[in-house]
Protein backbone atom coordinates (compact mmCIF):
# COMPACT_ATOMS: atom_id res chain seq x y z
CA UNK A 1 0.00 0.00 0.00
CA UNK A 2 2.81 2.36 1.03
CA UNK A 3 4.57 1.79 -2.14
CA UNK A 4 1.25 2.62 -3.94
CA UNK A 5 1.06 5.80 -2.50
CA UNK A 6 4.50 6.87 -3.17
CA UNK A 7 4.35 5.83 -6.62
CA UNK A 8 0.91 7.68 -7.51
CA UNK A 9 2.87 10.85 -5.72
CA UNK A 10 5.30 10.54 -8.02
CA UNK A 11 4.05 9.69 -11.14
CA UNK A 12 4.88 11.59 -14.50
CA UNK A 13 2.06 13.30 -15.93
CA UNK A 14 2.51 12.11 -19.21
CA UNK A 15 3.52 8.43 -19.81
CA UNK A 16 2.32 7.96 -23.34
CA UNK A 17 4.63 10.17 -25.30
CA UNK A 18 8.10 7.76 -23.68
CA UNK A 19 9.57 6.86 -27.06
CA UNK A 20 10.49 3.09 -27.79
CA UNK A 21 13.99 2.03 -25.63
CA UNK A 22 16.40 2.34 -28.27
CA UNK A 23 14.91 6.30 -29.02
CA UNK A 24 14.55 6.84 -25.12
CA UNK A 25 18.12 5.89 -24.34
CA UNK A 26 19.50 7.48 -27.05
CA UNK A 27 17.59 10.77 -25.91
CA UNK A 28 18.47 10.69 -21.95
CA UNK A 29 22.25 10.21 -23.02
CA UNK A 30 22.71 13.05 -25.29
CA UNK A 31 20.26 15.70 -23.06
CA UNK A 32 22.30 14.58 -19.83
CA UNK A 33 26.13 15.04 -22.06
CA UNK A 34 24.43 18.56 -23.17
CA UNK A 35 23.22 19.31 -20.18
CA UNK A 36 26.36 18.92 -18.40
CA UNK A 37 28.65 19.62 -20.57
CA UNK A 38 27.10 22.86 -21.43
CA UNK A 39 26.49 24.01 -17.78
CA UNK A 40 29.77 22.91 -16.46
CA UNK A 41 31.44 24.45 -19.06
CA UNK A 42 29.69 27.79 -18.60
CA UNK A 43 30.96 27.71 -15.17
CA UNK A 44 35.22 26.81 -16.08
CA UNK A 45 34.96 29.43 -18.20
CA UNK A 46 32.97 32.37 -16.51
CA UNK A 47 34.72 31.39 -13.12
CA UNK A 48 37.79 30.20 -13.49
CA UNK A 49 38.56 31.98 -17.10
CA UNK A 50 37.12 34.94 -17.38
CA UNK A 51 36.75 35.45 -13.45
CA UNK A 52 33.24 36.22 -13.07
CA UNK A 53 31.18 35.74 -9.61
CA UNK A 54 28.72 33.33 -9.86
CA UNK A 55 26.86 35.15 -7.47
CA UNK A 56 25.76 37.77 -10.24
CA UNK A 57 22.52 35.96 -11.98
CA UNK A 58 23.92 37.17 -15.28
CA UNK A 59 26.20 34.83 -15.32
CA UNK A 60 24.11 32.13 -13.87
CA UNK A 61 22.12 32.40 -16.95
CA UNK A 62 23.39 30.07 -18.90
CA UNK A 63 24.02 27.61 -16.46
CA UNK A 64 20.23 27.50 -15.54
CA UNK A 65 18.71 27.80 -19.31
CA UNK A 66 21.19 24.51 -20.16
CA UNK A 67 18.76 21.64 -19.56
CA UNK A 68 15.58 23.28 -21.39
CA UNK A 69 18.07 23.80 -24.56
CA UNK A 70 19.23 20.32 -24.17
CA UNK A 71 15.61 19.20 -24.02
CA UNK A 72 14.99 21.51 -27.20
CA UNK A 73 17.89 19.92 -28.87
CA UNK A 74 17.55 16.33 -28.09
CA UNK A 75 13.13 16.28 -28.64
CA UNK A 76 13.76 18.63 -32.06
CA UNK A 77 16.35 17.34 -33.51
CA UNK A 78 18.39 14.04 -31.56
CA UNK A 79 14.79 11.82 -30.93
CA UNK A 80 12.71 14.39 -33.52
CA UNK A 81 9.29 13.16 -30.34
CA UNK A 82 8.85 16.66 -30.53
CA UNK A 83 6.75 18.59 -27.58
CA UNK A 84 3.47 16.92 -27.20
CA UNK A 85 3.99 15.46 -24.09
CA UNK A 86 6.53 18.37 -22.17
CA UNK A 87 3.40 19.98 -20.22
CA UNK A 88 4.01 22.96 -22.19
CA UNK A 89 0.12 24.35 -21.26
CA UNK A 90 -0.67 26.66 -18.48
CA UNK A 91 -3.94 25.56 -17.46
CA UNK A 92 -4.31 28.41 -15.17
CA UNK A 93 -8.07 28.05 -14.92
CA UNK A 94 -8.25 24.19 -14.10
CA UNK A 95 -4.70 24.38 -12.16
CA UNK A 96 -5.22 27.66 -9.83
CA UNK A 97 -5.11 25.78 -7.01
CA UNK A 98 -1.31 24.13 -7.98
CA UNK A 99 0.05 27.20 -8.58
CA UNK A 100 -1.46 28.60 -5.45
CA UNK A 101 0.60 26.30 -4.00
CA UNK A 102 3.75 26.24 -6.10
CA UNK A 103 3.32 30.44 -5.09
CA UNK A 104 2.96 30.03 -1.60
CA UNK A 105 4.54 27.12 -0.39
CA UNK A 106 7.97 28.42 -0.18
CA UNK A 107 6.88 31.13 1.96
CA UNK A 108 5.48 28.80 4.56
CA UNK A 109 8.59 26.58 4.34
CA UNK A 110 10.51 29.89 5.32
CA UNK A 111 8.21 30.17 8.06
CA UNK A 112 8.76 27.12 9.36
CA UNK A 113 12.55 27.24 9.04
CA UNK A 114 12.82 29.98 10.96
CA UNK A 115 10.53 29.46 13.67
CA UNK A 116 12.32 25.66 14.60
CA UNK A 117 15.47 27.67 14.15
CA UNK A 118 14.37 30.08 16.94
CA UNK A 119 12.87 26.85 18.82
CA UNK A 120 16.07 25.44 18.64
CA UNK A 121 17.62 28.61 20.02
CA UNK A 122 19.66 29.24 16.86
CA UNK A 123 17.76 32.65 15.57
CA UNK A 124 16.34 35.31 17.96
CA UNK A 125 13.34 36.19 15.74
CA UNK A 126 14.06 39.38 14.20
CA UNK A 127 13.51 40.84 11.08
CA UNK A 128 15.04 43.98 10.91
CA UNK A 129 17.69 42.65 8.22
CA UNK A 130 15.42 42.64 5.71
CA UNK A 131 14.54 46.54 6.40
CA UNK A 132 15.84 49.02 3.95
CA UNK A 133 17.03 46.53 1.50
CA UNK A 134 14.82 47.52 -1.32
CA UNK A 135 14.06 51.42 -0.95
CA UNK A 136 14.20 51.82 2.57
CA UNK A 137 11.13 49.00 2.32
CA UNK A 138 10.09 47.56 6.19
CA UNK A 139 10.81 44.05 6.44
CA UNK A 140 6.91 42.83 6.08
CA UNK A 141 7.03 44.95 3.06
CA UNK A 142 9.96 43.42 1.40
CA UNK A 143 8.45 40.46 1.62
CA UNK A 144 5.02 41.71 -0.05
CA UNK A 145 7.06 43.08 -2.90
CA UNK A 146 9.23 39.44 -3.47
CA UNK A 147 6.37 37.51 -3.47
CA UNK A 148 4.36 40.28 -6.20
CA UNK A 149 7.99 39.81 -8.13
CA UNK A 150 9.72 36.49 -8.26
CA UNK A 151 6.62 35.32 -10.59
CA UNK A 152 7.84 37.00 -13.40
CA UNK A 153 11.06 35.03 -13.13
CA UNK A 154 9.09 31.69 -13.54
CA UNK A 155 10.28 31.40 -17.23
CA UNK A 156 14.08 31.60 -16.16
CA UNK A 157 13.00 28.55 -13.60
CA UNK A 158 11.29 26.72 -16.58
CA UNK A 159 15.16 26.77 -17.97
CA UNK A 160 15.90 23.74 -15.80
CA UNK A 161 12.53 22.09 -15.25
CA UNK A 162 11.83 22.36 -18.56
CA UNK A 163 14.49 19.86 -18.68
CA UNK A 164 15.10 18.01 -15.56
CA UNK A 165 11.10 17.62 -14.84
CA UNK A 166 9.28 17.89 -18.05
CA UNK A 167 12.11 15.69 -20.47
CA UNK A 168 14.65 13.23 -17.83
CA UNK A 169 12.78 12.36 -15.09
CA UNK A 170 9.76 10.47 -17.29
CA UNK A 171 11.85 8.79 -19.01
CA UNK A 172 13.92 7.30 -16.29
CA UNK A 173 13.32 3.99 -15.59
CA UNK A 174 9.73 3.99 -16.67
CA UNK A 175 7.19 2.18 -15.14
CA UNK A 176 9.04 2.69 -11.67
CA UNK A 177 8.23 6.76 -10.44
CA UNK A 178 9.48 6.32 -7.75
CA UNK A 179 13.07 5.28 -8.93
CA UNK A 180 12.53 7.97 -11.47
CA UNK A 181 12.07 11.10 -8.58
CA UNK A 182 14.57 9.62 -6.45
CA UNK A 183 17.71 9.40 -9.78
CA UNK A 184 16.07 12.64 -10.97
CA UNK A 185 16.68 14.07 -7.85
CA UNK A 186 20.19 12.87 -7.17
CA UNK A 187 21.06 14.04 -10.85
CA UNK A 188 20.06 17.37 -10.42
CA UNK A 189 22.57 17.36 -7.22
CA UNK A 190 25.05 16.36 -8.93
CA UNK A 191 24.92 19.27 -11.74
CA UNK A 192 25.09 21.77 -8.97
CA UNK A 193 28.20 20.33 -7.55
CA UNK A 194 30.31 22.52 -9.28
CA UNK A 195 28.78 25.58 -7.40
CA UNK A 196 30.45 24.60 -4.45
CA UNK A 197 33.72 24.68 -5.76
CA UNK A 198 33.25 28.26 -7.79
CA UNK A 199 32.29 30.85 -5.16
CA UNK A 200 28.46 30.24 -5.24
CA UNK A 201 28.29 28.19 -1.58
CA UNK A 202 30.53 27.74 0.67
CA UNK A 203 30.67 24.69 2.98
CA UNK A 204 33.03 24.50 6.00
CA UNK A 205 33.58 20.63 5.18
CA UNK A 206 32.42 19.99 1.47
CA UNK A 207 31.96 16.54 1.60
CA UNK A 208 29.08 16.80 4.15
CA UNK A 209 27.72 19.85 2.76
CA UNK A 210 27.02 18.37 -0.18
CA UNK A 211 26.01 15.67 1.25
CA UNK A 212 23.26 17.39 3.24
CA UNK A 213 22.43 19.56 0.08
CA UNK A 214 21.82 16.43 -1.86
CA UNK A 215 19.22 15.62 0.36
CA UNK A 216 17.83 19.01 -0.03
CA UNK A 217 17.55 18.48 -3.24
CA UNK A 218 15.73 15.12 -3.14
CA UNK A 219 13.36 16.60 -0.93
CA UNK A 220 12.36 19.67 -3.33
CA UNK A 221 12.53 16.47 -6.02
CA UNK A 222 9.58 15.05 -4.92
CA UNK A 223 7.50 17.90 -3.92
CA UNK A 224 8.18 18.99 -7.51
CA UNK A 225 7.08 15.68 -9.20
CA UNK A 226 4.09 15.76 -6.77
CA UNK A 227 3.39 19.61 -8.29
CA UNK A 228 3.86 18.13 -11.83
CA UNK A 229 1.98 15.25 -11.74
CA UNK A 230 -0.99 17.21 -9.93
CA UNK A 231 -1.37 20.02 -12.61
CA UNK A 232 0.27 18.81 -15.63
CA UNK A 233 1.97 21.94 -16.64
CA UNK A 234 5.51 22.55 -16.32
CA UNK A 235 5.05 26.48 -15.17
CA UNK A 236 3.31 24.99 -12.41
CA UNK A 237 6.69 23.46 -11.31
CA UNK A 238 8.90 26.39 -12.46
CA UNK A 239 7.03 28.88 -10.01
CA UNK A 240 7.54 26.34 -7.07
CA UNK A 241 11.23 26.22 -8.14
CA UNK A 242 11.52 29.97 -8.32
CA UNK A 243 9.94 30.50 -5.28
CA UNK A 244 12.07 27.85 -3.94
CA UNK A 245 15.09 30.01 -4.85
CA UNK A 246 14.15 33.65 -4.39
CA UNK A 247 11.87 33.08 -1.62
CA UNK A 248 12.65 29.80 0.70
CA UNK A 249 16.51 30.24 0.15
CA UNK A 250 16.92 34.27 0.16
CA UNK A 251 14.92 34.48 3.20
CA UNK A 252 16.83 32.06 5.60
CA UNK A 253 20.00 32.94 3.69
CA UNK A 254 19.89 36.43 4.82
CA UNK A 255 17.88 35.73 8.65
CA UNK A 256 20.05 32.57 9.36
CA UNK A 257 23.16 33.25 7.23
CA UNK A 258 25.02 36.10 6.47
CA UNK A 259 24.08 36.94 2.65
CA UNK A 260 23.31 40.44 3.32
CA UNK A 261 26.87 40.84 4.18
CA UNK A 262 26.47 43.04 7.29
CA UNK A 263 26.54 40.01 9.87
CA UNK A 264 23.09 40.56 10.95
CA UNK A 265 22.23 37.47 10.53
CA UNK A 266 22.09 34.92 12.77
CA UNK A 267 25.61 33.50 10.87
CA UNK A 268 24.64 29.97 10.65
CA UNK A 269 26.98 27.90 7.75
CA UNK A 270 24.76 26.76 4.83
CA UNK A 271 24.76 22.81 6.11
CA UNK A 272 23.00 24.20 9.16
CA UNK A 273 20.35 26.09 7.03
CA UNK A 274 19.81 23.80 4.45
CA UNK A 275 19.51 21.28 7.32
CA UNK A 276 16.72 23.43 9.28
CA UNK A 277 14.78 23.72 5.79
CA UNK A 278 15.25 19.94 5.36
CA UNK A 279 12.77 19.50 8.42
CA UNK A 280 9.68 21.82 7.04
CA UNK A 281 10.46 20.09 3.25
CA UNK A 282 10.27 16.84 4.49
CA UNK A 283 7.02 17.51 6.34
CA UNK A 284 5.79 18.95 3.12
CA UNK A 285 6.17 15.50 1.57
CA UNK A 286 4.73 13.73 3.75
CA UNK A 287 1.59 15.78 3.44
CA UNK A 288 2.20 15.68 -0.29
CA UNK A 289 1.96 11.52 0.01
CA UNK A 290 -0.92 11.72 2.92
CA UNK A 291 -2.83 14.19 -0.06
CA UNK A 292 -2.64 11.03 -2.63
CA UNK A 293 -3.21 8.50 -0.38
CA UNK A 294 -7.03 8.80 -0.58
CA UNK A 295 -6.70 8.63 -4.50
CA UNK A 296 -4.30 5.82 -4.41
CA UNK A 297 -6.87 3.66 -1.93
CA UNK A 298 -9.67 4.88 -4.38
CA UNK A 299 -7.78 3.54 -7.14
CA UNK A 300 -6.93 0.13 -5.48
CA UNK A 301 -10.67 -0.34 -4.22
CA UNK A 302 -11.68 0.19 -8.36
CA UNK A 303 -9.00 -2.62 -9.03
CA UNK A 304 -10.39 -5.19 -6.82
CA UNK A 305 -14.33 -4.37 -7.27
CA UNK A 306 -13.56 -5.12 -11.05
CA UNK A 307 -11.66 -8.74 -9.96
Amino acid sequence: MTETVVENVTESASANGIPCEPVRRKGVLAFLVIAFGGSWGCIFTAHFLLGFSLVNPLVQLPFAVMPALAAVVVRRWITKEGFADAGLALRLRSEWRSYLVAWLGPLVIAAATMALAAALSLWTPDLSVLDGLVGGLPPWAFIALLMLLYPLLTPIYGGEEFGWTSYLRPRLFPGRPALQTLTTGLIWAVWHFPLAFAGYIEFANVPVGLAVWTGGFLLQEILLAWLYTRSGSVWVVSLAHAGNNMVLSLLTGLLLGDESGTGAGAGLGPTTVTLLMSAPLAAACVCAVAATAPTAVSSDSRENSSL
